[in-house]
């Protein structure tokens, strides 16, 4: 909970165990707390931290662990139901995860004695990306190596299934756009499918490969971005199914992009892990550098805070979090 200012993080919460995966919940639960989860080798905490940047009585940061649920393998990916509500009586958490068991688990808990979890069995390989509709919060939608895109109800059942060229690296759903789908292929297409037609209305392409992973902006629905390569792409979807805009960042690879959920010019990027360190990027798009470059080491996971231009980064024994200028 300290400032670290070693690996200029601005802060860093210390975890039992080495942290796969992190996910800032990003839809409102009706509490002035950020929602947080992460996964470790067989379990998922969920907590919730408040800044100072948003809060001049909080000194830095607070964490505070609200449940820990056993989970008995390995977290992948995980996603956050919009119908969780810590201002409920009792209060609701639901999220699902992804693991390397090629299932899917969605874990219901009111903090107290409630605490279901499903598991939704179907995909053949590795689970890569999960969403949950982000209006209902009634479906989720999954992307594998299996080439496969599969949505689900809230009881496991396959409510439709889109077969891919190639694996799938991200799956988005936008509030603005809650029939249309956007999974982006490991052979550097995204696509977007109607939900009801249950057919791909449009595609984009990287023309380089590979397409590790794709986000769809929350404030401008418009604008794609996605990582390939050791590049940053990015796409205005009215323009062309080319990308507007490109770059070259991470020496290695690039592994992970997500856009800002504050600033539709804000926008972070990873690289693979390197033998101690990943490199985690801010870019914003009206400067030809990146804002903000930080170190954690072996880490893993991205995420943007709802409200707040700060993301986070999983590591060993520990998350990270950067605020950078809007």
């Amino acid at each position: 909970m300290k400032q670290d200012s070693t690996r200029n993080t601005s802060y860093t919460v210390d975890c039992e165990d080495y942290v796969h995966v992190v996910k800032f919940n990003p839809f409102d639960s009706g509490d002035s707390c950020s929602l947080i989860a992460y996964g470790g080798s067989n379990y998922v905490v969920v907590g919730t931290c408040r800044f100072q940047e948003e809060d001049a009585e909080v000194e830095g940061m607070q964490y505070k662990t609200l449940r820990t649920f056993h989970h008995g393998i390995r977290v992948d990916a995980i996603a956050w139901s919009p119908e969780t509500r810590l201002d409920a009586i009792p209060p609701q958490i639901r999220f699902c995860t992804a693991a390397s068991d090629r299932k899917l688990r969605l874990f219901t808990s009111d903090l107290q004695d409630k605490n279901e979890f499903k598991t939704f069995d179907g995909h053949s390989d590795y689970i890569n990306d999960l969403v949950f509709a982000p209006n209902e919060g009634q479906e989720i939608a999954s992307v594998s190596d299996d080439h496969t895109c599969r949505v689900w109800d809230l009881e496991g059942n396959e409510k439709a299934h889109f077969v891919l060229r190639s694996p799938g690296m991200s799956v988005c759903w936008h509030p603005e756009e809650a029939f249309k789908l956007m999974v982006a292929e490991k052979n550097g297409t995204i696509r977007f499918y109607d939900l009801i037609t249950q057919q791909a209305i449009l595609s984009l392409e990287c023309e380089q490969t590979p397409l590790m992973s794709a986000d769809w902006c929350l404030k401008n629905p418009l604008k794609i971005g996605a990582v390939a390569g050791s590049d940053w792409l990015i796409w205005d979807i009215t323009r062309s199914s080319y990308p507007q805009d490109k770059r070259p960042v991470h020496v290695d690879r690039a592994r992970l992009f997500r856009w800002s959920r504050v600033n539709e010019n804000l926008f972070a990027t990873t690289g693979y892990p390197g033998k101690t360190t990943t490199q985690l990027l801010v870019h914003h798009l009206g400067h030809p550098q990146p804002i903000l470059s930080g170190t954690a080491a072996v880490g893993s996971g991205l995420t943007w805070h709802r409200t707040l231009p700060l993301c986070a980064v999983g590591g060993d024994h520990k998350i990270f979090f950067w605020v950078t200028e809007m």
